[in-house]
């Protein structure tokens, strides 16, 4: 059975950091991209970061460049998601999601996406 588990998320003032965690079961790293999506209220999701073993570049949405940073650990089945410089715009729920694409672009830019873990709020207040 594939599980994602997000975790990290909280309340942090602007300009604070966070690190989001999405440990995955099911399925390994090498195998799907993987990445972060986000949702605030009254707008659309949209792909924030999102990456794949097989392709070095990782997608970032132009919002979030210079300020946040994906990972992955492969051994621990793991992705981060590093948030730095927080603003009041990326106060939102933060979902990881999987599925089997070549690159972390092609999942970020997916209308459908196979595999979603829980949500985890983030909110930064000015």
């Amino acid at each position: 059975e594939v599980q994602l588990q997000a975790s990290g998320g909280g309340s942090v003032q602007t300009g604070g950091s966070l690190r989001l965690s999405c440990a995955v079961s099911g399925f390994t790293l090498r195998d799907f991209a993987i990445g972060w999506f986000r949702q605030a209220p009254g707008k659309e999701r949209e792909g924030v970061s999102c990456i794949s073993s097989s392709d070095p570049s990782p997608y970032y949405v132009d919002s979030v460049k210079g300020r946040f940073t994906i990972s992955s650990d492969n051994a621990k089945n793991t992705v981060y998601l590093q948030m730095n410089g927080l603003k009041p715009e990326d106060t939102a729920v933060y979902y990881c999601a999987a599925h089997k694409v070549a690159t972390g672009w092609a999942l970020c830019l997916r209308p459908s996406i196979d595999y979603w873990g829980q949500g985890t709020l983030v909110t930064v207040s000015s």
